[in-house]
């Protein structure tokens, strides 16, 4: 599709939400490191949507930047303004996660094994979302980072509870320097429960406090990473940085829920190390073959569609 004298022309769109920019801005990230890339950000605020510009074939949006080779997004409103792009101005629709529209749509859907997607030749299917974070070089055994999410209807959160393996974690790692983040869905006054163990070897960070750059900056040094089991998207991004992970128990609300089988079936890889385990003597390890499913994705569409350069 492309000469191997330019560099391949992305546009991505977004609909200004973080987890979706996340998981776009991954891939992106993984494709550059195989070839070069030319990005263009197209907000879907700014284009002109829905049915209509896909049926008149008429949109002034980008008509002041290169053709796109590809084209990204995540997130439904992202759908019909990559078609209508596509349309107007060719290039190939990437969708990051299972579309409402008919998959035949597009020219990839890249599909977490969670949301079971149908088999078809356009589909790939990951383990968990993508995401930024890449498997880092500097890790350092005396950092130790801890993830902590907060009440969803797939789990029974308890405040008291993760509090209680928080600390059995930090009294059993005295030379580790920690970190512990929150997010937006952790309850008001968890942070006061720690209060007391914050100092030195342990610092408390409020989810209002980081950046968009925050978590893979932490990811990038920590050897250690504990993370609350209702995060799934923080697991797999744990993962990703190359650490030896644990996950901190929250009970499921329903037996055969389907990300805890996700869940389930990274701690039978043993790619994860339970509290309980962990507590009654197995240790946490770090994985030889780090799980990059953006760098899997990236492979596919340089081998498929760009020639395999």
């Amino acid at each position: 599709m492309n000469s191997t004298s330019r560099p391949v022309t992305a546009w991505w769109f977004t609909d200004g939400k973080p987890g979706h920019e996340n998981q776009t801005l991954g891939l992106l990230a993984a494709l550059r490191e195989r070839v070069p890339v030319d990005e263009f950000t197209m907000h879907t605020g700014e284009c002109r949507k829905g049915l209509l510009a896909c049926i008149t074939g008429h949109d002034p949006f980008g008509e002041a930047i290169p053709d796109p080779d590809l084209i990204f997004g995540a997130g439904h409103a992202t759908h019909l303004p990559m078609l209508n792009a596509r349309r107007i101005r060719g290039g190939r629709v990437v969708v990051l996660m299972k579309p409402t529209l008919p998959g035949a749509w597009f020219d990839l859907c890249v599909i977490p094994a969670h949301d079971h997607p149908r088999h078809a030749d356009n589909v790939l299917v990951t383990q968990g979302v993508l995401n930024r974070i890449r498997r880092s070089d500097h890790l350092d055994a005396g950092r130790g980072l801890v993830l902590v999410g907060g009440p969803s209807p797939h789990v029974r959160w308890s405040s008291e509870r993760v509090v209680a393996q928080i600390r059995a974690v930090l009294a059993a790692s005295p030379g580790i320097r920690w970190t512990l983040a929150t997010s937006r869905r952790t309850p008001d006054g968890f942070l006061e429960q720690l209060a007391a163990d914050a100092g030195e070897r342990l610092v408390l960070v409020a989810a209002d406090q980081t950046t968009p750059d925050w978590l893979p900056q932490q990811l990038a040094v920590a050897a250690t990473v504990w993370v609350s089991a209702d995060s799934v998207s923080m697991i797999y991004e744990a993962l990703g940085s190359g650490a030896a992970v644990g996950l901190l128990s929250v009970p499921c609300r329903k037996s055969g829920d389907r990300l805890r089988k996700g869940i389930d079936r990274l701690l039978q890889a043993r790619r994860l190390t339970d509290f309980g385990r962990w507590q009654a003597g197995s240790a946490l390890h770090r994985q030889t073959d780090v799980l990059d499913e953006a760098g899997r994705c990236a492979d596919w569409i340089v081998s498929a569609w760009l020639g395999g350069r």
